[in-house]
């Protein structure tokens, strides 16, 4: 059974029976966990570290991955072999990590998609610091078409001053 409320701001709120919630959860572990894509969160993680690292110092060390996602070395060198196994990342010990094209390709669509939704909860008036950590906590429940249709209300929002307005006396 649907539960219908009216929300402060006049809008009609359909609340799902509790399973269908269970479902759509189901329905979004099987897809984000490991995915249709072949990758996990975790992965896109360190993925999205290692670019950063490479763009920052020009370089990457296990103990700076470790650092940064806050997990230990052996745990790094678990993820870096696996990458490596993956096509990602070419990586030998003591020699370093080098994204491979494949690995590139995923860290450039990370960092757009971190870019878009950050830009996002600025907009709505969120402090810098807080959105990052907000979009770390959801960036990886985006599929393409759905950050496409943030993107361009993003630019609408942008486009008109009168909008901006309103959201700033939110």
């Amino acid at each position: 059974m649907h539960k219908v409320y009216i929300s402060r701001f006049s809008q009609i709120i359909v609340l799902e029976d509790a399973r269908d919630r269970l479902e759509s959860i189901k329905a979004a572990q099987m897809k984000h966990g490991r995915g249709g894509r072949g990758r996990t969160q975790r992965m896109e993680d360190y993925l999205e570290v290692i670019y950063e690292l490479m763009e920052h110092k020009g370089y990457v060390s296990m103990s700076d991955i470790s650092n940064y996602l806050n997990v230990s070395s052996a745990s790094v060198t678990k993820m870096v072999q696996r990458l490596h196994e993956s096509g990602y990342i070419e990586y030998e010990k003591y020699r370093g990590i080098r994204m491979k094209d494949k690995g590139l390709e995923i860290a450039k669509m990370i960092r757009e998609r971190h870019s878009i939704l950050t830009e996002f909860l600025l907009l709505l008036g969120i402090e810098e610091e807080d959105a990052h950590r907000i979009t770390e906590g959801i960036e990886h429940y985006f599929d393409n078409r759905s950050l496409k249709r943030l993107e361009q209300l993003v630019q609408i929002i942008k486009g008109d001053e009168s909008i901006l307005r309103r959201i700033s006396t939110l």
